[in-house]
């Protein structure tokens, strides 16, 4: 249940200091919307809203999605249209795997547009928030995140900064300089303009940047033991950590299972209520009210579920 009483959750005595706004940006519905708005995405949302207290919470947009889970959430957010152009890059892939993913490199070039221009905290919509990042990373110009570097990659990265989650002052230099070589350095594959690319410039610009650790924003990672640990398992958070990314791209689509067995068509109400499981238990608070059936009703459920020949 939505319930903001707070417009922020910096107190007054920061104000002076911050250079980074308690505004938090996502980027959504490049894609046609042929499914009503997610929970996960509502809990995305929902748990912004009510653990962050923003000043704003700003969805940029093309295709409106639909369905009772965004009207419950709409009133509470603004919406701002993605620019035309910026819909329609010319990305060169290597990789048709990788090329499906084209509208989430759009996002790549988008996120960091929104934060040069307005500053803020830019969020991919696959991001439960456990709790507010720390007033001092407001008053930095720009910080990112560690995340677990695939070591089978083909430029062999010896970082990688994950942009899943950035916050950045308005005219941030590291972001200017991010966004002036990202069209040099993007080569079709899924991480080098996106992620390795801040790690190299963090190495050039370390004045420009802030990096917080793994736990902070990436506690359980990419892997499947990770995406296991957040979906099948109930494993306790880092007490450092803020917020956890989800990775939704290795997980979503009901016939890949080479990163999990989980999906997006079990990730319900009912789930999110009664399952034992990491984002099932810190994604309950957020979930709306009257949503889920009652647990008696969800395992009699589960135990006459109808035998498959």
């Amino acid at each position: 249940m939505i319930n903001v009483t707070a417009s922020s959750s910096l107190s007054g005595s920061v104000e002076g200091s911050r250079r980074i706004p308690n505004i938090y940006h996502f980027v959504f519905g490049l894609r046609p919307q042929t499914e009503p708005f997610h929970l996960m995405h509502y809990v995305c949302l929902a748990s912004c809203l009510e653990v962050n207290r923003p000043d704003r919470v700003v969805v940029h947009l093309h295709n409106q999605p639909y369905g009772p889970l965004w009207d419950r959430i709409y009133p509470h957010i603004e919406v701002q249209p993605i620019l035309e152009h910026e819909r329609r890059l010319d990305l060169n892939y290597r990789d048709d795997t990788i090329k499906q993913f084209a509208y989430a490199h759009v996002s790549d070039f988008i996120r960091l547009r929104v934060l040069h221009e307005q500053g803020g905290v830019y969020a991919d919509m696959d991001t439960l928030f456990v709790a507010p990042p720390p007033a001092a990373l407001f008053g930095e110009s720009c910080v990112m995140g560690r995340e677990r570097v695939d070591v089978g990659a083909p430029s062999s990265p010896e970082g990688s900064l994950c942009n899943a989650l950035i916050m950045a002052e308005p005219g941030s230099p590291f972001i200017r300089t991010w966004i002036e070589r990202m069209p040099g350095a993007f080569d079709g594959s899924w991480s080098n303009h996106s992620t390795f690319l801040p790690y190299r410039l963090s190495r050039e610009f370390p004045q420009w940047i802030r990096v917080e650790p793994e736990n902070r924003f990436f506690a359980l990672d990419w892997t499947r033991e990770g995406i296991a640990g957040l979906f099948e398992q109930d494993r306790a958070l880092p007490p450092e950590a803020t917020s956890q990314h989800l990775w939704a791209h290795l997980w979503w689509d009901v016939e890949r299972r080479d990163m999990s067995d989980f999906n997006h068509r079990r990730l319900t109400p009912a789930y999110v209520a009664h399952v034992r499981t990491t984002y099932a238990r810190l994604a309950r608070p957020h979930l709306p009210a009257g949503l889920a059936p009652s647990a008696l009703a969800h395992w009699l459920r589960r135990l006459v579920r109808p035998r498959v020949s």
